[in-house]
């Protein structure tokens, strides 16, 4: 099984978990009028867990991990808090980002959840932000592939395509981007021999290096998730590899379900 956790967790409804979450949402005010908004967030994570437990909450796990595989590649992930079903994500930061929300996206995906929350310590009052979505992990198996602007420069272009379409039809898109790159790396070589400090010049100025992904003799890949201004960016790329001395970039776009190949060249 390529996504494994050993609870199980149910899929709620919106509704159904916004019932279970009025009753999580009292000990979560709770803990932060006890504790103050300045601890840690393993702090808070220990106190709400036990408040939990203490009022008879179901099934409350702390940092459960979430196992993501292929074939040999392995990572783990760990889940803040599970209470009763429900997933929470805690923060305690002067306030939330995008950048949390995609994390909590990304396990809710990974497990097939519609339903998880954000609950941030850090503010004048616990912020606590419900994200819901639809993407089963039926429908995020459904993606297109766009290679009409893709050649394959060396052998390992081609493992890389080959690669990455297995890995969508494992676990499907929708997922972040880095799971994509580092099961990517691993299969083209590992770390050690693909992520390189890449010379870059100007005009015969040595300005430096850049930390890229090679995966072939002078060819890099490069792996983004833009929905929109992706001209914008293929222009920022090739100035890029205008700097270095590779032949090409390699550029997998995962614009929601379609993921598009693009070959860069000098």
């Amino acid at each position: 099984m390529p996504i494994h956790c050993a609870v199980e967790i149910p899929v709620l409804t919106p509704e159904q978990f916004k019932r279970q979450d009025y009753r999580i949402m009292g000990h979560a005010f709770a803990c932060q009028n006890g504790l103050g908004r300045l601890c840690d967030e393993s702090v808070y994570e220990t106190d709400l867990a036990a408040r939990l437990r203490a009022d008879g909450v179901p099934n409350v796990y702390t940092q459960e991990p979430i196992t993501v595989t292929h074939r040999d590649f392995s990572k783990i992930y760990f889940l803040d808090l599970l209470a009763d079903g429900s997933l929470y994500e805690l923060k305690s930061v002067a306030a939330l980002t995008g950048e949390h929300q995609a994390q909590l996206l990304h396990y809710m995906l990974l497990l097939g959840l519609r339903c998880g929350k954000l609950l941030n310590f850090g503010r004048e009052s616990v912020d606590g932000q419900l994200s819901v979505t639809r993407l089963t992990p039926e429908i995020r198996r459904r993606f297109a592939v766009d290679d009409s602007r893709w050649q394959a420069i060396t052998a390992a272009c081609g493992e890389l395509h080959s690669v990455m379409t297995d890995l969508l039809a494992d676990w499907g898109a929708f997922l972040e981007v880095p799971l994509y790159q580092e099961a990517l790396t691993h299969f083209l070589g590992g770390e050690e021999q693909v992520v390189q400090r890449v010379p870059l010049t100007r005009d015969g100025l040595a300005l430096g290096t850049q930390r890229m992904h090679v995966h072939g003799s002078g060819v890099a890949f490069v792996i983004t998730a833009y929905t929109s201004e992706q001209a914008s960016h293929e222009i920022n790329l090739r100035k890029l590899l205008a700097l270095t001395p590779l032949t090409a970039l390699q550029w997998v776009n995962l614009d929601h379900a379609n993921i598009q190949f693009t070959t860069l060249t000098q």
